[in-house]
């Protein structure tokens, strides 16, 4: 039998083998992720188009086609081949979003996006491919929106770097979580003064720079170490250099010295010094090769059929969804009306607030707030959320959700004093009015908590199994005053007010 060669551009459409039917295969599985999972994708760019936080994501996926393009020369030869087992990694990545989607986690639902696309890849053009671009695949992860939770620390660190310079420079300072008071004004470390803009970009950059530049695994972590504290550390210098020019001279004038050196300008200053510092330690030469071709490519166990592997590639990502549809648990009425409880030797009063406060809670089924008086003078607030299920945008926690509404006055500044089974805040508005909150959160008539980690996995494993869906947020809070401590008042009233859990548990119908 005589055989001819059919030339590549010649080549069938539906031809899966060699680099074009292995590209077409992944350009089908990938368009059908994104498409599947659209509501994600177009949530994840929204943040980083809205959000100067992740502002440096939109450069990544630009990034990630210059690396790529960078090891052309080595990928042309190496032969693709589809490999069953990178199916696990898609796998894993589909069980994540479930998880995610169950739990109402953004950003586990946005990793795992990446991990199915990852998935997908190793798959459909094989564990030399793969090897080859684990950089590439790798940096995708920056993609993902990720570092809002270091936002408070972040602040506290900020504000304490900021005294030891003021005591060090002899300003009188004094400290109250994130707010500074010195003979000026009254200066808060605010979110977006925490530093964790420049520390998050600081990690994406850091990465790319230890693969382009470095080849020895010392050096890159001594790079990104040190990259990453003088970030923190000249975050900590701005906040203390703003407080002490408006000490010098005004507040107005330290505002616009922030504003000069704030933002980008401050940021692309903190990189010029951290290559400046570095470049005498580069490793890696221009034009030396990523990798070694021949030392990649070898013979492949679990090799298939180039369609096959498609296929259930697609299953795989369509099941997730699936699932959790299959699973969705009918909501439990919750009572038409909720009320706020009698508390014994406590009587409502319409006294007014220091400064008004109203907790978050978006689209909650039902919510309540009034403010109790004690024998002895104490006044504290307790407030009630209740949901029926929780849904994108109807969460119990979440960005934005609890006792510091984000567009109100109030501001988190610290943790404050809570029992163990709550969670307990500071949180301050102008004047500055300081206020303790402390939070219980409650799934299902399962036992309260003040966890928000615990709050996720208890809504996951309820919207998992179908299980009841019903949630409660408690938050009992006092305004601190001279004589009548918030934490004193707070204490007694939770002590008056009884199991946490059975009013809880009344909120939403279960009693």
């Amino acid at each position: 039998m005589n055989e001819r060669a059919i030339p590549m551009d010649r080549m069938p459409l539906t031809d899966l083998t060699g680099w074009r039917g292995h590209l077409i295969a992944l350009g089908v599985v990938a368009f059908a992720i994104i498409a599947l999972f659209f509501a994600d994708v177009r949530t994840m760019v929204s943040i980083w188009w809205h959000a100067s936080t992740f502002g440096h994501c939109l450069f990544i996926p630009f990034l990630i086609a210059w690396l790529v393009q960078q090891r052309l020369p080595g990928l042309r030869q190496l032969a693709p081949v589809a490999w069953v087992p990178g199916l696990l990694w898609l796998a894993a990545g589909a069980l994540a979003w479930l998880l995610g989607a169950a739990a109402g986690v953004a950003m586990v639902r946005h990793g795992a996006l990446i991990v199915m696309l990852q998935g997908a890849t190793i798959a459909l053009l094989g564990p030399a491919v793969a090897r080859a671009l684990i950089f590439p695949l790798f940096y995708a992860f920056f993609m993902v929106p990720f570092g809002e939770e270091i936002v408070p620390p972040l602040q506290l660190v900020t504000a304490r770097l900021a005294m030891l310079l003021l005591d060090l420079s002899g300003v009188p300072a004094h400290m109250e979580g994130i707010f500074i008071t010195t003979p000026t004004g009254y200066f808060e470390v605010a979110e977006a003064c925490s530093g964790a803009k420049f520390l998050i970009a600081m990690t994406a950059y850091g990465a790319l720079v230890c693969n382009v530049c470095f080849k020895s695994w010392s050096r890159r972590a001594v790079f990104i170490a040190g990259a990453l504290s003088l970030s923190v550390l000249a975050n900590g210098v701005r906040a203390f250099a703003t407080i002490l020019v408006a000490h010098l001279t005004t507040v107005d004038a330290a505002v616009g010295f922030d504003h000069v050196v704030y933002g980008w300008v401050f940021f692309a200053i903190v990189m010029a010094i951290v290559m400046a510092t570095a470049w005498p330690f580069f490793d890696r030469k221009p034009g030396d090769p990523w990798f070694d071709p021949r030392a990649l490519q070898g013979a492949v166990r679990g090799s298939s059929h180039t369609g096959g592997v498609a296929g259930g590639a697609l299953a795989m990502i369509v099941a997730a969804p699936l699932w959790l549809a299959a699973t969705a648990a009918t909501a439990d009425p919750l009572p038409p009306v909720l009320t706020l409880p009698q508390v014994q030797g406590w009587t409502r009063t319409d006294a007014r607030q220091a400064y008004p406060w109203t907790p978050r809670f978006d689209g909650a089924d039902h919510f309540v707030i009034g403010r109790y008086q004690g024998a002895q003078g104490q006044v504290v607030d307790l407030a009630i959320a209740a949901y029926a299920r929780q849904d994108e945008g109807r969460e119990l926690v979440g960005f934005g959700q609890g006792a510091a509404d984000p567009d109100s006055e109030w501001v988190w500044s610290s943790p404050a004093r809570a029992p163990a089974y709550g969670r307990g805040e500071q949180i301050t508005a102008p004047g500055p009015v300081v206020r303790h909150v402390v939070s219980f959160y409650g799934i299902g008539g399962g036992a309260p908590s003040g966890s928000k980690p615990a709050v996720k996995l208890a809504t996951m494993k309820a919207r998992l199994l179908g299980q009841d869906q019903r949630a409660v947020a408690l938050l009992v809070s006092a305004e601190d005053a001279e004589g009548r401590p918030s934490d004193a008042a707070i204490a007694a009233f939770l002590n008056d007010l009884g199991d946490v859990r059975v009013l809880a548990d009344r909120s939403v119908g279960i009693r």
